[in-house]
């Protein structure tokens, strides 16, 4: 199977299945002597681990990272760095029924068309638990770019039709709340309707929004290798994930090319103005009056916020009956068994700004 490595200068390579014995990653092209051990990846980790919530699957999963290569000393050296996770709380059982059937919304299909062959047991690579590695990974890369002075604000922007309001924005209540909504009153009414959506035997989905401040003017390139396309590339590998938008977004459709344009605008100087480039004119940065274009130009970064969202999809593993077909090419009813997120969304935060900082260093480390 290809298709498991991402990369070309900070290259990961994700192994393992969600029943197996263990999943992990190893990242080629970390620079020597970062500053790096198990405690500064784990606390991401925690944040992505099942059974932190009622919101969240009950499988618990310690998720405890473990370095295996590449750091001697508390530092990096410049060689493969290879971490494992192992798995604890298997429950494969769960999963033998499904065996003979394809599940709606899942890989099962597909994965059978293409290999002719599935690990039914959770999914195998197909599950989400295969996004533990990424984040493992996506540490080490928002550690590096916090030495660069570039940094991430990632949350949970809305839980089907709840959305935050931007005028309660209140980025301290992120980690306040399960949900990793920066708005309390959201969160609250997001709750509410989650616990509604499961006393159906139903999920829901969400967008999850991802800021980052204090990237340079110049990562990218235009054509094939443009920056907001990688970052749609890296998005929408996330099993879950249906679309992605920069910026404006979608939104951009129905705007005029007035409306839409970020006009640019001279700045004096100062060491603290995330959004200036690295042009100077008469002792002035040149920046931009707006941001509708989430801080990509051409495909190439333009010095101000970079603003990422991925659209989840709703958990397909529903107890709600629902109609497939199985092996034997008959129509049945099922019923999925087993421990499922009713929403994946909350989980998915620390992923998004994984996948987000992997993409920003892939190509353009220093």
């Amino acid at each position: 199977m290809a298709g498991s490595t991402l990369g070309n200068i900070f290259k990961i390579s994700t192994w393992g299945e969600s029943h197996g014995k263990a999943l992990g990653v190893v990242i080629d092209g970390c620079p020597a002597g970062l500053s790096l051990s198990e405690a500064d990846i784990q606390p991401y980790l925690d944040r992505r681990k099942p059974g932190q919530s009622r919101y969240t699957t009950p499988r618990k999963e310690d998720d405890e990272i473990e370095i295996l290569s590449g750091v001697f000393d508390g530092k990096t050296t410049g060689t493969p760095i290879s971490m494992i996770l192992y798995n604890t709380s298997q429950h494969s059982g769960d999963y033998s029924e499904i065996a003979s059937y394809y599940r709606p919304g899942h890989a099962d299909y597909t994965f059978d068309k293409k290999y002719g062959f599935r690990d039914y047991r959770g999914g195998g690579r197909s599950s989400g638990r295969e996004t533990a590695a990424r984040v493992a990974a996506g540490a080490v890369a928002i550690k590096i770019l916090k030495e660069l002075g570039i940094s991430f604000t990632t949350y949970t922007r809305s839980i089907g039709d709840i959305e935050i309001s931007y005028d309660n924005f209140d980025e301290n209540e992120i980690m306040n709340n399960m949900l990793y909504m920066p708005d309390k009153q959201a969160a609250d009414n997001a709750g509410r309707y989650i616990e509604e959506i499961s006393k159906d035997h139903d999920s829901i989905g969400g967008v999850i929004e991802c800021k980052v401040s204090g990237a340079p003017a110049g990562i990218g390139d235009p054509v094939f290798e443009k920056l907001d396309a990688n970052l749609a590339k890296a998005l929408m590998s996330i099993g879950a994930v249906k679309g992605v938008e920069i910026g404006d977004g979608i939104s951009v459709s129905r705007k005029k090319g007035s409306d839409n344009n970020d006009g640019f605008i001279l700045c004096e100087n100062n060491p603290d103005n995330n959004n200036s480039t690295s042009d100077n004119y008469n002792s002035s940065s040149i920046i931009k009056s707006s941001n509708h274009a989430g801080g990509i130009l051409g495909g190439i970064s333009d010095g101000s916020d970079i603003l990422v969202r991925a659209s989840f999809k709703a958990t397909p593993s529903i107890l709600k009956e629902q109609t497939t077909v199985n092996k034997n090419n008959e129509e049945i009813n099922i019923s999925i068994k087993g421990r499922h997120d009713p929403v994946i969304v909350p989980r998915a935060v620390v992923v998004v700004e994984a996948m987000t900082a992997i993409t920003l260093i892939r190509r353009n480390i220093t």
